[in-house]
């Protein structure tokens, strides 16, 4: 934030006791206007929202690759199936009730796209068994205790993609959201001198009907006496209903900019508020070959280009993965035991190891793998030659910038100077108006004159303070305090 000048702080100051005595009336410097932005801007909470989202969402596949626990529960499960049984070619009734429970330990292997896992099933049943006349009855415990692996062969890391993607979204959300700081920072600013324009217009208006009301007393009272002849009254009283209809048109105005400065902060429409600044213009040196070298090695949205090169080479392997060979290998070893008593339930182990191979050989697909490769490799291309592009553009930017600059200045100048002609030019009229030299419609000319020089003058001033605000975004740097900006360490400490 720039430092607020000692005549800045003295009309606030005399603007905060007129408004504790009068008026409940917000008075707004710059710098309150952008420290209110980074709370209740509506754009930007947007942002915030969209960035907190993708924070969970890595903070949750973050906790995901921890070790997972897991308690399956089955209290009851009962059936009674008749069935076929042919080794004997007899048919048997089968009744059948248990209970069980599985705790799991799986934990994800980041490095190679393996899980491994410890379970252990605990259980007990009782079975009866009806074949042949003969009844025979089984109850026991059961636990089934095994380590297993499964690793996929021939593909790519799943799970360190997913990991790699999430981060790249989250990064992309946090440079989406310094870009919405410094869009907010411009459009705030644009918004705040769009009312000190209004103010100052309206000033100037009011200025105007003031010297109006004036020169209609002057041919009223020459009327009366008839040193004047009656068009000059009427022309003087048409003056000054312009001048009254500017008002009036410039108090719209005001409101109106008012309410999209209102809206804009996050304001409630009905507060009503001024602002308060000095506009004070100093020839800023500027380097365009470092401004342009500053831009080229710090703009977010270079980095965003190269995030999306780098999730669509992402896709790229995921789509060559796609319909290719590929296959998985599962491993368990583990051991089983049986009993009607439970302490004896491991007297008798069984061990019980298992390995699984299994590949993946597609045939024959008509090209459809082959066509989604060229595509992707067309989208990964395309990506590269707009990146080339927007490295173009963002340095006739800042060129274009910064030549506006140098002409803006000489505006300013020449505005300035006109302002001075304007204000001798009309004092010299206004006496010759009042000593009857002049018509009344020349009289306006002159001060339609002035008004509009002063006017011009203003807006010479605001255009070159946002220009140069325009530069400081193109560039990331600020070429007022001579240090460059860091947005997105800006982004990590207000979160």
């Amino acid at each position: 934030m720039q430092r607020v000048s000692k005549k800045m702080i003295v009309f606030a100051l005399v603007g905060i006791m007129t408004h504790q005595t009068a008026f409940s009336q917000l008075v707004l410097t710059m710098e309150k206007a952008l420290e209110i932005s980074t709370v209740s801007s509506p754009d930007l909470k947007t942002s915030l929202f969209n960035l907190q989202r993708y924070e969970q969402n890595l903070i949750a596949q973050r906790a995901s690759l921890k070790s997972r626990f897991a308690l399956t529960l089955n209290p009851i499960s009962y059936s009674n199936t008749r069935a076929f049984d042919s080794r004997f070619s007899d048919w048997y009734t089968n009744q059948n009730l248990n209970s069980s429970g599985t705790f799991s330990i799986s934990q994800p292997i980041i490095w190679t796209d393996a899980t491994i896992s410890l379970n252990n099933k605990f259980g007990w049943s009782r079975s009866e068994s009806d074949a042949g006349g003969s009844n025979k009855t089984n109850r026991a415990y059961t636990n089934d205790l095994y380590l297993s692996i499964t690793q996929p062969l021939f593909k790519y890391n799943q799970t360190k993609m997913n990991q790699r993607e999430i981060e790249l979204d989250y990064e992309n959300a946090q440079i989406s959201y310094a870009l919405q700081r410094l869009n907010v920072e411009k459009n705030i600013t644009s918004q705040f001198f769009n009312v000190y324009n209004a103010q100052n217009n309206l000033e100037i208006s009011k200025s105007e009907l003031k010297d109006a009301e004036a020169n209609f007393l002057i041919i009223k009272d020459k009327v009366e006496a008839d040193m004047s002849t009656k068009d000059e009254y009427y022309q003087a009283e048409l003056n000054l209903a312009s001048s009254r209809s500017t008002v009036q048109n410039r108090k719209v105005s005001l409101e109106n900019a008012k309410d999209n400065l209102k809206k804009m902060l996050g304001l409630g429409l009905a507060e009503d508020l001024t602002v308060v600044t000095e506009i004070a213009v100093d020839s800023v040196p500027i380097d365009i070959d470092m401004a342009i070298k500053n831009a080229l090695s710090s703009r977010l949205e270079l980095r965003q280009r190269e995030i999306t090169h780098e999730q669509n080479e992402n896709s790229l392997i995921q789509v060559k993965s796609s319909d290719s060979f590929n296959g998985s290998v599962s491993l368990s070893v583990g051991v089983t035991g049986d009993n009607e008593d439970f302490q004896k339930i491991y007297d008798n182990p069984t061990q019980s190891p298992r390995i699984s191979v299994s590949f993946t050989v597609p045939l024959f697909d008509w090209g459809q793998r082959k066509a989604r490769i060229k595509a992707q490799k067309i989208a990964i291309e395309s990506q590269e030659f707009q990146t080339q592009e927007e490295i173009k553009d963002i340095e006739i930017n800042i060129r274009s910038t910064c030549r506006n600059l140098d002409n803006l200045l000489q505006q300013i100048s020449i505005a300035k100077q006109s302002v001075n002609n304007a204000q001798l030019t009309y004092d010299l009229n206004a006496e010759r108006y009042r000593n009857g030299e002049l018509t009344g419609m020349e009289m306006n000319q002159f001060q339609n004159q002035l008004s509009s020089k002063k006017i011009a003058y203003t807006g010479a001033l605001i255009d070159y303070k946002l220009e140069l605000l325009n530069l400081k975004i193109l560039t990331l740097y600020d070429f007022e305090k001579k240090e460059p900006i860091m947005p997105l360490s800006v982004v990590n400490k207000i979160r």
